[in-house]
């Protein structure tokens, strides 16, 4: 889950960075754009090491009678 949202966070701020011409009163949607790639840029980050940490790579599976992964 944070992944996919990181992802959208940082294509919705991109395309407020890059592709956004229009302008509201008071908001500059360019800065808007990079915070949101920033805050998405380091939720990327925390859900790759969360990923990571909670794979567990160090012990070997088996299988039970029944073919099932214990």
């Amino acid at each position: 889950m944070a992944i996919g949202t990181s992802l959208f966070l940082l294509a919705v701020g991109a395309i407020l960075r890059f592709a956004v011409q229009d302008s509201i009163e008071d908001i500059d949607l360019s800065t808007v754009g990079l915070i949101l790639m920033i805050i998405g840029a380091i939720g990327l980050v925390v859900g790759l090491w969360m990923t990571r940490r909670y794979t567990d790579t160090t012990r070997p599976a088996y299988r039970d009678d029944y073919d099932r992964r214990v």
